[in-house]
């Protein structure tokens, strides 16, 4: 009997004549593996037409159609349109000033499931009719529901509603930064539904209200370019949030054109009107 610490010499010997068949095993594995892969690979092929294959040639198509695709996303203004356009409202008034007969257009945002549109208060102040028209065509009446004229701020509701109703997202004007794009939609000159871009310029800017009544105050200024019709229109975020309603532009001259620079009230405190949370 040998134990474990003796060294029989046929014992010793029986693994070294093993050896080399084992490192034969060992070296052809690999090699077995891959052949039986490629044969697998290649019938696969045969039997799907080759279709199934890609070459060098392939990839620069399908580079060129990834790149198309990413390309073809729409625009953030487009997205911050299409958010915003069901909610958008076309107002018309009529009053008297002078003495005589005077119309006025302006813009509103619904705000509520109930129709409600928040607007300026300007736009309204004053008139005897005030017209509503909604982004589906259908058109009603509307009285001033509840009004801040401290804040150039109004609420009104239509004595009709369309069958659907999308009302904005509010955004919150603490998130509102020197820089941050931003977008103006409304009826500029009775363009319906016109959309302008640029960036937040200010903030917090004091600004004499026409009447002369006042100052509003914590205003939002911006360069996207707004005119007359634009006023009680949504200021938008690039997420299509309404930041702000558009209640006048800088006017340094008698002909109530843009200039460069329009202001906003900011959704907190035009918010409240409306009945929503503060902001």
């Amino acid at each position: 009997m040998q134990e474990p610490g003796d060294t029989n010499s046929s014992a010793a010997e029986e693994p070294g004549r093993r050896r080399p068949a084992a490192r034969w095993r060992r070296a052809i594995a690999p090699v077995l593996g891959l052949a039986v892969t490629l044969a697998a690979l290649y019938l696969f092929t045969a039997l799907d037409g080759g279709t199934t294959a890609t070459t060098r040639i392939d990839v620069g198509p399908a580079v060129s159609t990834a790149v198309a695709k990413a390309l073809d996303r729409p625009a953030v203004s487009a997205l911050v349109y299409q958010a915003i356009l069901p909610s958008l409202v076309y107002i018309q008034t009529e009053g008297t000033a002078d003495g005589g007969a005077s119309h006025g257009v302006g813009t509103g945002v619904v705000i509520n499931q109930d129709g409600s549109i928040l607007t300026a208060y300007h736009v309204v102040s004053g008139a005897t009719i005030i017209r509503v028209i909604f982004a589906d065509g259908t058109q009603a009446t509307a009285q001033i529901a509840t009004a801040e004229p401290e804040n150039d701020i109004a609420v009104l509701m239509p004595d009709g509603t369309p069958e659907i109703i999308v009302p904005a997202v509010l955004g919150g004007s603490g998130g509102v930064h020197v820089g941050d794009e931003a977008f103006a939609v409304g009826n500029p000159l009775g363009l319906v539904a016109s959309m302008s871009a640029g960036v937040i310029s200010g903030l917090n800017r004091k600004l004499p209200m026409q009447d002369g009544s006042g100052v509003l105050e914590g205003l939002i200024q911006f360069d996207a370019a707004v005119n007359p019709g634009n006023s009680g229109g949504p200021l938008l975020n690039r997420a299509g949030q309404v930041i702000g309603i558009v209640t006048a532009l800088a006017n340094p001259s008698n002909n109530d054109s843009f200039t460069g620079i329009g202001f906003a009230v900011p959704i907190g405190a035009a918010g409240g009107a409306g009945g929503g949370p503060p902001r």
